[in-house]
């Protein structure tokens, strides 16, 4: 399904009784990145070179997605931060900075704020987060969500159009559209057809307002690492550094100007400067 990235590996890891799949390369300080919905690792495979000059990188499949497990249970984002945490100490990353994207981002502040002796930079990228004063006002607005927790609809109209559905859905999120591989649409696609999987996605939806619950708690208790919150200029980029102020203390970054949501596919070269710059500064 996946092609092969040069300088990478791949392999199953065991983490709180599932496996996740992780893929990793280069040298230096470890950092780990997270997909959003409608992707997987792949998302970050124009990224993932450029920061291995300067990184240990490692990209997960989430829990329910790529050819990481898909169980019945365990979809809030503590426990997807728990999964990822727990990748990273396999690995032998004990201290590390985290990057996430879309529903990764909302895994990532969790990670943060959860294991604070061990993550030491946060980077989240165009996303909305649970516990946000914006959120409930947001979300309401945004017609997959309420889509996506639908309880077996989605599933059920989706299965066997996962080429269609996730390719429009992209195609609404990209300003650049001829930044992006389509081709890239047909190995998401075909990763959400892989059993479980698009059950797996709807999931990360369906655990919101546990998620939101869990999130004003930790609003109670700033997070003091360094933190980039960075977004496509015709998304969510505006929104993402006062939004981050809420949750830590130290919060920089902004717009990336001409891009959408899918931050990373449109503009990779922009994402990992600015990575790399903020994880080498501080």
């Amino acid at each position: 399904m996946y092609p092969t990235l040069k300088g990478f590996s791949q392999q199953l890891i065991p983490v709180n009784g599932i496996k996740i799949n992780a893929v990793t390369g280069g040298k230096g300080p470890p950092i780990l990145l997270l997909h959003g919905w409608p992707e997987t690792w792949w998302e970050w495979h124009h990224v993932m070179p450029r920061l291995a000059e300067h990184f240990s990188v490692v990209a997960i499949d989430l829990r329910g997605a790529g050819f990481s497990d898909c169980p019945l249970d365990g979809y809030d984002k503590a426990t997807m931060a728990s999964d990822a945490h727990e990748v990273m100490r396999s690995l032998g990353h004990d201290r590390y900075a985290v990057c996430g994207h879309d529903i990764g981002g909302m895994v990532a502040l969790p990670q943060a704020a959860l294991f604070r002796d061990s993550v030491t930079h946060l980077a989240v990228l165009d996303v909305p987060l649970p516990g946000w004063s914006g959120w409930e006002e947001t979300i309401a607005k945004l017609w997959h969500f309420s889509f996506h927790m639908s309880r077996d609809v989605p599933e059920r109209m989706i299965h066997g159009r996962e080429y269609d559905y996730i390719s429009a859905f992209m195609a609404e999120r990209f300003y650049d559209h001829g930044s992006f591989d389509t081709a890239d649409i047909d190995i998401f696609a075909k990763a959400m057809a892989l059993p479980g999987r698009t059950r797996g996605g709807m999931e990360w939806y369906r655990t919101l307002a546990a998620d939101h619950a869990a999130a004003l708690e930790y609003k109670k208790r700033p997070i003091e690492i360094p933190v980039l919150a960075l977004g496509g200029e015709q998304r969510f980029g505006p929104r993402m550094v006062p939004m981050l102020r809420e949750f830590a203390n130290d919060v920089s970054g902004g717009s990336i100007p001409r891009c959408g949501h899918y931050v990373a596919d449109e503009r990779p070269d922009e994402v990992a400067a600015a990575l790399i710059e903020f994880i080498t500064a501080k």
